[in-house]
C-alpha cells in the first residue's frame, strides 16, 4: 500500500480550520501545551466530527496517521519559531 504524505496546513483544511501559516502557529500556541494524559482526538477544543477523524485516522493507520501525529507532538511540544509548520 502506498501511502499519500500530506501537507501539515492540508491537516487544518480537512479539519475546517484556518490553514496559513499565521493561523497554524496561532491555533498551536492557544492550544499549547497539551497534557500528556489527554489524546489528541481528546482535547476539549475539538467538534465531535474533528475528534472522530483525527481518532479513525489514527486508528487506522490511515494516510492522515503520520500528520496528525505531527500535530499531536507540535501541541506538545510548540516548536516557538514556527518553523516547524
Amino acid at each position: 500500500m502506498e501511502l499519500s504524505v500530506h501537507p501539515f496546513h492540508s491537516l487544518f483544511e480537512q479539519l475546517g480550520l484556518p490553514n496559513d501559516n499565521d493561523s497554524i502557529r496561532q491555533f498551536i500556541e492557544q492550544h499549547s501545551p497539551l497534557p500528556e494524559n489527554v489524546l489528541l482526538a481528546d482535547a476539549p477544543f475539538w467538534t465531535p466530527a474533528q475528534a472522530a477523524f483525527l481518532r479513525e485516522e489514527i486508528l487506522d493507520d490511515a494516510d492522515w496517521a503520520v500528520v496528525v501525529d505531527n500535530l499531536n507532538v507540535a501541541l506538545r511540544k510548540p516548536d516557538p519559531s514556527g518553523a516547524g509548520y
